[in-house]
């Protein structure tokens, strides 16, 4: 399999003093069943970080919270020092947010072409020449030349997953704002055979390593792209963070959770439900 080249535009804004995003407090319930419980966090530029933990337990809710997909219901979100209000919709973030979907959430019925370059197509006056070059360099870019005309049914799984990472870093040229330069990867691996989620782990730090200081939150419960994609891992469970260190750490520490988590051992204090 040929290996991806990039050319990604570094960051501009390596050194600036506020996080690139802070949570604080944040809560959301469905139903009477409370999903995050005042819940704060920290990414500062450049950060990789994961969040893991059991399944249910509110990881995939941030990740659609912090890219204002999700009404939270409590609690504050800064984005680059300014306080998000309201939905994505409702106001532009000072930076640009991709979100990579766990199921890749591709169109179906459009081609890789068409899925990539979907934004641009409803929301920028290029022409359609002017789109096909840039999808046709970001498909280079994620190792997938000459797949523009197909469909995702034609593609793998593996395939379907580097699209959705083609289509998350794709942004307008002539609007530099535009630019994504936090990525959320929702279980980028999840269904995966070890061969393919090297594939799709190497991506995320070769994406991450060509940004300058652009930073990526993933959710995942693998632990071989905890180990190779994080630099920074946040524990959750039952909606409150339980544990946060370095990924280097989560063979020392004795925190109960993170143990029980590596060893999937039944006895501990993570109890699922019967």
């Amino acid at each position: 399999m040929a290996q991806p080249s990039f050319s990604l535009t570094p960051s501009q804004d390596c050194g600036q003093e506020k996080p690139l995003l802070e949570l604080q407090g944040i809560s959301k319930s469905f139903g009477p069943n409370k999903v995050l419980n005042q819940v704060s966090l920290t990414v500062n530029y450049g950060e990789a970080v994961a969040i893991i933990g059991p399944s249910g337990t509110g990881k995939s809710t941030i990740l659609r919270i912090i890219a204002g997909l999700l009404h939270r219901d409590a609690g504050d979100i800064y984005i680059k020092g300014q306080k998000r209000l309201g939905l994505i919709e409702d106001a532009q973030d000072p930076v640009g947010i991709g979100m990579v979907f766990q199921q890749a959430a591709l169109f179906d019925s459009l081609t890789v072409e068409e899925n990539v370059g979907f934004l641009l197509y409803q929301h920028s006056n290029l022409s359609p020449d002017e789109i096909r070059r840039l999808v046709d360099e970001v498909l280079d870019m994620v190792g997938l030349p000459g797949i523009a005309d197909q469909y995702p049914a034609q593609l793998s799984g593996g395939m379907r997953k580097r699209v959705s990472f083609a289509r998350a870093i794709m942004s307008n040229p002539n609007n530099p704002a535009d630019h994504p330069e936090l990525l959320l990867y929702d279980e980028p691996t999840a269904g995966l055979d070890p061969v393919a989620s090297t594939v799709i782990e190497d991506l995320i730090r070769g994406i991450h390593r060509h940004r300058g200081c652009g930073s990526y939150i993933i959710v995942t419960h693998q632990d071989s792209t905890i180990r190779r994609t994080a630099d920074r891992v946040i524990f959750l469970h039952r909606g409150k963070i339980c544990w946060s260190g370095p990924v280097q750490d989560i063979d020392t520490t004795d925190n109960p959770y993170v143990r029980q988590f590596f060893s999937g051992r039944v006895e501990g204090p993570i109890q699922l439900a019967t």
